[in-house]
């Protein structure tokens, strides 16, 4: 259950953000607005009715003309702003009638912009404080859905692109989680104000800044966790978490990094570096086994019989998922163009394909690492010495710990263990048809320059309780949402049905708190194998 899985981020200065305020910021003064209405003398009284008619459409002519010939530059810049300033709902351009030069006046939007025009209180669209940051930045608190599902919900509430919004990192859908995100120019006020229609979201601790927020700025992420059901005895409880927060976990990637479906996304990488576009196409599109939506079902099935794009995506209610995003592609610039229909999706989740296939690497090659020299730093590691990748000497492995030891996923900028595990690489890379020591693309996108990652993590403030309860349906962690509305904390019992291990611990950024729990539980904590243990438990 995703309320068993709870992550506050961790700002970059450290703190653990949590949802508890939802006031607007008061501000000091009411300071004046970027569009302040400018007064001008030049207008004079008979041209001032006629564009306040025209504002409330009164006027049958359909514009106003001003004569601005012999006029300066400067004053013919005065009169444009002065009259959308003072008649909102009106635009202005300069035309040349009859040898003349005419500055025109009409209206843009019709009877909305009229419904605005005669709302006395209504705001200019634009207006911003000037003493006011120009990023509204606040605390999300979200249930069971993904940052960007969070984002597109917001966008469409508030009439504005998802670009809008800008965030330190994604936080995954099954989870309570609590992060910090920055919006241009969306006042307070009517952030709080969707509090009241939004489901499973809740925004809070609301300030202005006069910046966004930056992907990876972030410090980490702090997880509380709770094992249901378990059958250890507390001796091994206390052993394995004794182990996680002093010996720490191997820094695999997760498994979510690599997928939900039967198509892992590293083979669709694999794929890409290849050149392969074909098999990008088919892997992406073929159907496949497993649970999937029946939309997605029913467009596989019409693609492999027809191959007809448009065909496969008339299957579709959704056209935003991948699959519809190279369907379009592929019904607009045909299948000869493979690779422009690819570039429909979007950036980040082409490059996901590339980054799955670096991540398989290098989790395949450190299990290679761990079982060829153990958990120790060992002649042909690799450390970092101000960013910069450096080989051990056998004297310098005396002096280092596992802690200090990255590995590299593969690329163009970086260099590989000398020892046995560093041609392991190589041959990883041959078997797939890939040149370790060509790894820049043709299209520059799907150049790896690779990068470095540490061998082992250690969690930092690791604390854990063993807890009894009778309900399987309790909730056994009080949330942020919880306390802001007064609810009472979980009660745990001195004796009970069953017992579950809570855990809380902070990691770093880009580190999988699936992975320490592997390491707790000892077992597999795959999508599959999870979703087989609820089945069990709940029959």
């Amino acid at each position: 259950r995703y309320s068993d899985f709870v992550v506050h981020e961790i700002s970059k200065e450290g703190k653990i953000l949590r949802l508890d305020d939802l006031s607007i910021p008061v501000e000091t003064e009411d300071a004046p607005t970027e569009t302040e209405p400018v007064e001008c003398q030049d207008l004079t009284e008979e041209q001032k009715q006629q564009l306040a008619d025209l504002q409330l459409m009164k006027n049958k002519e359909g514009n106003v003309a001003i004569e601005v010939e012999g006029d300066s530059k400067e004053r013919r810049t005065l009169l444009h702003k002065a009259i959308k300033s003072l008649y909102p709902g009106l635009e202005t351009k300069t035309e040349e009638r009859e040898g003349k030069r005419f500055i025109v006046a009409y209206h843009t939007a019709g009877k909305k912009a009229l419904a605005e025009v005669r709302t006395a209180a209504a705001p200019r669209k634009h207006s911003w404080p000037k003493n006011r940051g120009s990023f509204c930045h606040f605390v999300l608190y979200k249930e069971n859905k993904d940052t960007m599902d969070a984002i597109n919900v917001l966008s469409k509430f508030l009439r504005v692109r998802p670009n809008v919004f800008s965030y330190m990192g994604t936080k995954d859908k099954r989870a309570i989680t609590v992060q910090e995100i920055a919006v241009l120019k969306i006042s307070a006020e009517r952030l709080a104000h969707l509090n009241k229609c939004l489901m499973n979201l809740k925004l809070g601790n609301f300030s202005y800044k006069k910046h966004p927020l930056k992907l990876g700025e972030l410090q980490g992420n702090h997880f509380t966790v709770v094992l249901r059901n378990i059958s250890g005895s507390g001796e091994q409880v206390e052993q394995a978490m004794t182990s996680l927060r002093d010996t720490g976990f191997i820094n695999y990637y997760g498994m979510q990094r690599f997928g939900t479906t039967a198509v892992p996304t590293h083979q669709v990488g694999r794929a890409i570096l290849q050149n392969n576009w074909t098999e990008v196409m088919d892997l992406i599109l073929k159907p496949r086994p497993g649970a999937e939506k029946s939309y997605l079902v029913k467009c596989r099935e019409e693609w492999a019989q027809t191959q007809d794009p448009e065909a496969a995506l008339k299957k579709l209610p959704v056209k935003r998922c991948v699959e519809g995003q190279l369907l379009r592609g592929l019904s607009k610039y045909g299948k000869k163009n493979i690779i422009t229909a690819f570039g429909m999706i979007p950036r980040n989740n082409r490059l996901m394909y590339i980054h799955s296939y670096q991540s398989f690497v290098w989790n395949t090659m450190v299990s290679r690492r761990v079982e060829a020299y153990g958990l120790k730093a060992v002649e042909g590691d690799l450390i970092l010495k101000e960013g910069i990748a450096h080989i051990l000497s056998a004297e310098e492995a005396e002096q280092h710990s596992i802690h200090n030891i990255v590995m590299p996923l593969p690329g163009f900028d970086v260099i590989y263990p000398t020892h046995t595990v560093g041609k392991g690489y190589r041959e990883m890379l041959a078997a797939d048809n890939l040149d370790i020591d060509s790894m820049r693309h043709k299209i520059r996108d799907y150049s790896l320059a690779g990068a470095y990652r540490r061998i082992l993590i250690c969690p930092k403030d690791v604390t854990w309780e063993l807890i009894h309860y009778e309900d399987p349906r309790v909730p056994l962690v009080h949330t942020d949402v919880e306390k802001l509305e007064n609810k009472p904390a979980p009660v745990f019992l001195a004796e009970g049905k069953y017992r579950a291990l809570k855990m809380e611990f902070s990691l770093p950024s880009s580190t999988y708190a699936t992975m320490a729990i592997r390491e707790v539980l000892k077992m597999d904590t795959s999508i599959k194998n999870q979703t087989k243990l609820n089945t069990v438990w709940l029959n």
